[in-house]
């Protein structure tokens, strides 16, 4: 067997060969982050052996700088293992009293990693097929949050120009509010406006739910409003209304493609009752290859929802917090998809019930369901057989 190493960095990377004895067969090299640099990596290695079982190359995690290294070691068959850099860190340390760090030792430690750690997998076809959903659900999850924090930013607006809307309409994110506020963008606007065509503002953007009577009592609220006439807050009012209706239309151009994605995949996942496409989606793009887990506790420490554990000597920690060190978005989806199923399936809503009558804190009781969701999901996974409640 050889083992490599690589350190990626954004332009260079650091690689280091091993033999089953854990001696060099070449000095530690550099190559760039290229076809070229790629090359030379490939022929180096295809020097040693061209038998691919017998190659074993490692790589740290280190989000875009990976990929392009990653899917050239994929096509190439080379079986390979992506490490989780805070394991890296911890196995450098370990090594060593002393404090050295740079991307050779890296390079050299992944190595040596590879070598005596046999509980390392490599990655997956199913873990590289997936990789396109990871993207789109982070993407789509990204642009989520960028949208509601200006929904924030929208209600502090509104509760600055017309604090007296927001009792006047059942929620302030309604697409006939914003296009009121999006011409109208405060209470001066709204008193000074003509009351047929706020009638007809209103009646047109509400698909007529709102008539005469609702024109009349918000130019009312406008007319007695406690609101700031501020020109420079309007603008950013009907700016902000702008960015919201474009991220909108892009999270739903970005979950049309996630559909067609996992529709591919025919997940025996969304069998469970409560479980949509948003957050299978990134159940499965997240975990990927369900078989590299030994079992679903693994894949709850991959989501950083399993217990600290804290015992020296006869002091033992009373109170187990949630790690909270791994896929953000994993443990978000499984948090999330946890609620919704509680909702919809009787054998989970028996489950949180037994948890909350225990004393368990609403959160703490949900992540209990969880668990129990996860070692569903994993088994439905691995033997593709739908749900079916006990």
């Amino acid at each position: 067997m050889i083992y490599v190493g690589i350190d990626v960095a954004k332009d260079k990377h650091d690689c280091c060969i091993l033999d089953d004895e854990g001696r060099k067969i070449y000095p530690i090299f550099t190559i760039t982050n290229d076809k070229v640099g790629f090359d030379e990596l490939f022929s180096r290695i295809e020097d040693v052996t061209t038998d691919k079982t017998e190659i074993k190359v490692g790589l740290e995690a280190t989000g875009h700088y990976s990929n392009n290294l990653l899917a050239s070691l994929v096509d190439k068959g080379f079986p390979t293992v992506v490490i989780n850099p805070l394991h890296t860190n911890l196995f450098r340390k370990g090594l060593s009293l002393r404090k050295t760090k740079t991307d050779k030792i890296d390079s050299s430690t992944i190595a040596m990693m590879l070598m005596t750690d046999r509980t390392l997998k490599p990655y997956s076809d199913i873990s590289y097929h997936n990789e396109e959903l990871k993207s789109l659900t982070r993407y789509r999850f990204d642009k989520v949050h960028e949208r509601s924090k200006l929904k924030t930013s929208l209600s502090r607006l509104v509760n600055i120009l017309f604090p007296e809307l927001e009792k006047l309409v059942p929620s302030l994110h309604l697409n006939s509010v914003y296009d009121l506020l999006e011409e109208l963008p405060g209470a001066t606007y709204i008193a000074s406006c003509h009351l047929t065509h706020l009638k007809t503002l209103l009646e047109n953007s509400s698909h007529g739910r709102y008539g005469r009577d609702k024109a009349i009592e918000i130019r009312n609220a406008a007319i007695n409003s406690i609101g700031s006439p501020m020109a420079s807050k309007s603008m950013e009012l009907v700016h902000t209304i702008q960015l919201i209706r474009m991220l909108s239309e892009e999270i739903d151009e970005i979950e049309s493609s996630i559909k067609m994605i996992f529709d591919e995949l025919h997940s025996p996942i969304m069998t469970i009752p409560g479980i949509s496409y948003r957050m299978g989606a990134i159940i499965l793009a997240e975990v990927g290859d369900f078989s590299r887990f030994c079992n679903a506790d693994k894949i709850l420490a991959y989501a950083g929802m399993s217990p600290s554990t804290y015992q020296s000597g006869k002091l033992e920690s009373s109170y187990s917090h949630m790690e909270k060190r791994g896929s953000k978005y994993l443990r978000y989806a499984l948090f999330n998809a946890t609620k919704f199923v509680c909702k919809w399936d009787e054998t989970f809503a028996v489950y949180l019930a037994k948890k909350l009558s225990e004393g368990k804190h609403y959160n703490v009781a949900v992540s209990h369901v969880a668990k129990k969701l996860i070692r569903t999901i994993y088994r439905m996974e691995l033997t593709g057989e739908a749900y079916s409640p006990r």
